[in-house]
Parts: structure tokens; sequence; C-alpha cells
């Protein structure tokens, strides 16, 4: 501890010769004088504001000349002004409360500070008592030890934060590159494939919204961390630095929270984008392109629902009144309004085109021949159904999970429906504008797929021949 005297000379040096006051911001001229930054610069504005344009003035102790320019923030001497300040603080902080007396004592049982007064009480009867001078060292030396632990933690975390900023970087560089590629790819190509290249716009933006959220959320963790390793290190080393009564006051609560401090090793994300398009199997003339793989398909009676009416030709289906008298038959629709094509496909590329008119309400696309056909039917991807869907107000939806909203230009008469058993996909295009509608995530296939075709009230389907 600083003597009272040393205290003395060192607030006199520290003390500003305008304000008598210890200086806030100190700031020094070249002769050396130091004064508070107010007090000099109002000591210029007055006497520039006596002698109008005046830029050269005096030091009001030695008259040394000096300008504006000359002033140089004292650095160290702000540093002493702080010191003392912390001092005064302590010299009025460091006593016992309750007796008044200093605290030159450290109770171990009770991990405080203690005075003489404090060690004969009822309270501290019987304790384990030292000299603050004695056990201080020791306890400095496992702070120090905490601190280095905690800058050891903290250096980890700021690795891992860095890690996680190069993955940011590295996986936007990724989407932006995968961006420009399919704009790219998308340029040369004409005005029915525009809503294509949206959808693949809008898949690559989800995905990379999802990894960036990740990611981000891992960073914002780790900062978060962070920045409590830094109050905790900044806490200590206040400690550390400060009188040994503030370094022993509850130092054992202290190490044993710096010691409980861990950081976690963040999630390794791996950035693979799984938005793909391949542009190069796309052609300009659609109708013609799709029309390579055309196949003829009727209706399978045998599965039609009792309320669907199917023309002799088995190409056209109508909903109506439920028919008494069916034909018993185990692949027949019980629950809903469907019926199955006769053709299934179990390789390669094929396409047929439905002639849906002005219908109110209509599903069309395809299905696997094992598909429940009772009321536990649930019509999405995943419990093999791939289909489109006109309800109320011409609004079509594509029956995905959840449902993918379709807006379309141009309300279609003729539905091309499309399937790449190898590659796993499934297409719709409005073959009145020659346009794309929509094309399901990518699939994999092993069992028979059926067209599959469900009818609502007031609606009918026409399945017309292929050309020749």
């Amino acid at each position: 501890m600083a003597s009272a005297a040393t205290t003395k000379n060192m607030k006199e040096i520290a003390t500003c010769s305008i304000c008598f006051n210890l200086m806030t911001h100190p700031m020094s001229i070249k002769c050396g004088h130091t004064f508070c930054q107010s007090c000099i610069e109002g000591f210029c504005k007055k006497l520039s504001q006596r002698q109008e344009g005046l830029n050269i003035f005096n030091c009001p102790l030695c008259r040394v000349r000096f300008t504006k320019n000359n002033l140089w923030y004292n650095r160290d001497l702000g540093k002493i002004v702080e010191v003392i300040k912390k001092m005064e603080k302590m010299d009025h902080e460091m006593l016992c409360e309750e007796h008044g007396e200093k605290l030159h004592l450290f109770c171990e049982e009770e991990d405080q500070l203690i005075c003489w007064r404090c060690e004969r009480s009822a309270q501290h009867k019987g304790h384990a008592t030292a000299l603050v001078e004695d056990v201080s060292q020791g306890y400095k030396e496992k702070l120090q030890s905490a601190v280095t632990k905690l800058h050891q933690l903290q250096d980890e975390c700021m690795s891992y934060k860095l890690f996680m900023t190069m993955k940011i970087n590295e996986w936007e560089k990724l989407i932006e590159i995968q961006r420009q590629k399919i704009k790219s790819d998308f340029k040369n190509l004409q005005t029915f494939l525009h809503e294509e290249e949206k959808c693949c716009l809008w898949k690559l933006e989800k995905e990379e919204e999802q990894m960036l959220r990740r990611t981000r959320d891992c960073k914002a963790n780790l900062e978060q961390k962070s920045n409590e390793l830094e109050s905790h290190i900044l806490k200590l080393e206040a400690k550390c630095e400060g009188s040994v009564q503030n370094l022993l006051q509850d130092v054992k609560h202290t190490l044993s929270k710096s010691l409980a401090v861990k950081v976690e090793t963040p999630e390794n994300i791996a950035l693979e984008s799984h938005t793909t398009c391949n542009v190069s199997e796309l052609y300009f003339d659609v109708k013609e392109t799709l029309r390579r793989y055309q196949v003829s398909v009727t209706l399978d009676p045998s599965t039609a629902h009792s309320d669907l009416f199917l023309s002799e030709d088995r190409r056209q289906v109508t909903s109506g009144y439920s028919q008494e008298n069916l034909e018993a038959s185990s692949k027949r629709f019980t629950a809903f309004p469907c019926v199955l094509g006769s053709e299934g496909f179990t390789s390669g590329r094929h396409f047929f085109e439905v002639d849906v008119g002005e219908g109110t309400g209509w599903d069309l696309g395809v299905c696997r021949e094992n598909v429940q056909r009772g009321t536990d039917m649930k019509q999405k991807p995943e419990f093999g159904f791939w289909t489109i869907r006109l309800w109320k107000e011409n609004k079509y939806v594509a029956l995905t999970s959840p449902l993918t909203p379709l807006h379309l230009s141009e309300q279609p008469l003729v539905v091309g429906v499309f399937i790449d058993y190898e590659a796993g996909l499934v297409s719709f295009y409005n073959m009145s504008a020659g346009c794309h509608i929509f094309t399901f995530p990518k699939a994999s296939f092993s069992d028979t797929l059926l067209p599959l075709f469900q009818v609502y009230q007031h609606s009918s389907l026409f399945l017309p021949l292929p050309d020749v």
C-alpha cells in the first residue's frame, strides 16, 4: 500500500493548476506543463475572444509560447490519475463495515477479509485466520493460473470463431458460384424455362438460409462465450492488479467459477450444396422434345372409385353419382374419387397428356402400384404419390409435404406429365403454352409407377391419343 505522503505527492503532480482538481484528460504543451483538456482549451478560447484571430498563446505557468497544434494527450499522466482515483476509492472502501477497522486478516473458513475485532467475535471464533500479506501471494498465483487457463480457452474459442467465419465465407462463395452457374445456364433459354430457373434458385436460397442459420447460430454462441470469457478475465485481472484485500475477497468462489468454465467444440458442418440443375438436359422446344417419349394411356376400370364414370374407350373420366353393383376389385379406390391408368412404368422416360378442359377440380400425376386406396390414403411423395391439384378459384398446388403453391400465368387446358424413371423425376408442363409447371424433388423409384387421376364434382378429364 502506498503511504499517505506518497499519495499526496502523486496528487500534487496530477492536479491541474487552472482548476486545482485532479486532471481530466491531461494535455501537455511543449514546455512540459500539463492541464485538463477542457481547462487549457477554455484558457485559449478566452484569449482568442479578447484578441480576435489570436492563435499563439503563452503557458499559464511559465509563459512559453505555444499553439493548439502543440497540445498532446499525456497518456502516462492519465494513467497516474486513474491509479490515484482507484487508491482513493480503496481507502474509503477497504474498512470493516461493522467496526471501521482495517481488514488485515483473512478467514479461510468464511473466505472473507476481517479485522482484528471480527476475529475475536463469536462468528469467527475458532476459525483459521492469517495475515493478508501471508496468504495473498498464494492466492494470487492461483488466480494467475486461472487467468492463464481462461486465456487458453479464449484462444480456443477465438480459433473456433475464426473457423466458423471461414466456413460461412466459404459457404457463401460456394453458393454464389452455384447461383451464378444457374443464372448463366438459364440465360440462353427461352421464356418457358423461367419458372424452372426461379424454382431452382428458390431451393438454393432455402438451402443457403438453412446452412447460414446453423453456422451463424454456432458463431453467435461462440461470440457469446468469448464475451463471457473476456468479462471473466477482466474481472480476474482487476482482482490481481488491485489490493491484496480486494484480491482475497471471495477468492475461493471466484476460482471455483473460473475453473468451471468450458468451451464446447462447435459442430463440424459439411459445406455441400444439394441443389443442382442440369440445364444441358433441357431443350428449347419443350413440346417436340416431350412428345418423343409420348405413350398411350387408358383408364383401368377395376381401380375406379364408384363415383366415377369411364367412357367406353377408357379415355375419359367424369365425376357423378355413386354406382351400385360394381364388380368387386381389391384395386378399387374406396375413399377418394380416383382412377389409375392401365399402363405402368418400370424404367425409361415416358410422357402422356391430359386434357383438363375448364374443370374446377382435379388431381393428376403418377403413383406407386401398391399405394393405399382407402381412408388411410395420404397423397404425398413419401407415401408414393407425385401429383398436382387444381382446387377452388383456379388455385394450383403441388402435393408435396408441405404443399407447394403453383403460380401459373395462364390456365392450362392440356397438362403434360413426364416421368424419368432412372433420374427419379416427375415433371408437369402446360402444353397449351408450352411451359414448365413443376418438377418434384428427385426421388428413387423401384416399384411400378401408374398414371393417377382424381376428379372432383363438375369436372372431367380426357386422355387424347398420341400424335402420329
